[in-house]
């Protein structure tokens, strides 16, 4: 288990929840009208029926994707819900999801071929970052400066191949102050921010980002809140760009965020706050926007 999965576990402890932990590498379900004896390993399908919500801490997409659509059908509230999952673990889906809803985002393309994704980043201008659609901790980004540059990135994700280097996600890039800010939503609050600080252009702490508080304005709360009922609500965490002009932007949301380094930072028990709005889900059996 990760730090943030054994804070969750200690904050349900400290509020005499009873918890069953399921080893999703355990689970085979089957598709009917809910759990039967044929869906899972005994075990861990009795685990299951016994429980009110589930709190999702899968560090695989995939896991967290199928498993919250299943614990749907079956009737069980997951944390977050499916459409939330299945939103955030899509950058094209997620920038999708806020744009309709009328929340301001960089100015993103998406390109099929190395050839359309070479015309885009032309006509975007010089610099432009280059996503993978599925990820996270900042892997695999690239900031393209120039054409010779924005050629060879293409050329590897062609030669790479796969379903993931499939699909050119392009994205503006903001020049922002040194930083960027991580806020937490949980239910329809804002609990936290912080800022990630680095000299690098990529200040996630997963790499080497520094972790700062930021006092959460009525402009982050607004944008933080509206941004995390855009993707489906539940637990999420909102990553803001500040632009020189003043604007504030949402780069990505993320579905299980991580947050070790912010509950010193921010003097916030967020792992309570989670559990809180779990339990919450749990009595009134409904997850999301």
């Amino acid at each position: 288990m990760r730090a943030e999965e054994k804070l969750l576990l200690s904050a349900l402890e400290k509020r005499e929840v009873v918890v069953e932990r399921v080893d999703s590498r355990l689970v085979a379900f089957g598709l009917g009208d809910g759990p039967s004896e044929h869906d899972a390993t005994e075990n861990e399908l009795e685990r299951l029926k016994t429980c009110d919500a589930v709190l999702v801490r899968c560090l695989s997409h995939s896991r967290a994707y199928y498993l919250s659509r299943w614990l749907e059908g079956a009737g069980i509230p997951a944390v977050s819900p499916h459409q939330s999952i299945a939103t955030c673990g899509d950058k094209m889906l997620t920038s999708a999801a806020l744009r309709e809803a009328g929340i301001p985002i960089p100015e993103t393309r998406i390109a099929f071929t190395p050839e359309a994704a070479l015309e885009a980043i032309e006509e975007m201008g010089y610099p432009v970052v280059l996503k993978p659609l599925f990820g996270s901790w900042g892997r695999l980004l690239a900031l393209v400066n120039d054409r010779h540059a924005a050629e060879a990135i293409l050329e590897h994700k062609k030669t790479l191949g796969g379903y993931v280097h499939g699909v050119f996600y392009l994205q503006e890039y903001v020049d922002k102050p040194g930083r960027d800010i991580r806020s937490f939503v949980v239910g329809d609050q804002t609990v936290a921010a912080i800022y990630r600080k680095s000299e690098h252009w990529i200040t996630n702490t997963a790499r080497g980002g520094e972790a700062t508080n930021c006092a959460i304005t009525s402009a982050i709360d607004r944008i933080s809140v509206a941004a995390a009922k855009a993707v489906g609500g539940g637990i999420v965490a909102i990553d803001l760009l500040e632009s020189l002009d003043g604007r504030l932007l949402v780069s990505e949301v993320n579905h299980t965020p991580e947050f070790r380094n912010s509950i010193e930072t921010t003097r916030v028990d967020v792992a309570g706050r989670m559990v809180d709005y779990t339990v919450e889900v749990a009595v009134n059996g409904k997850s999301g926007r």
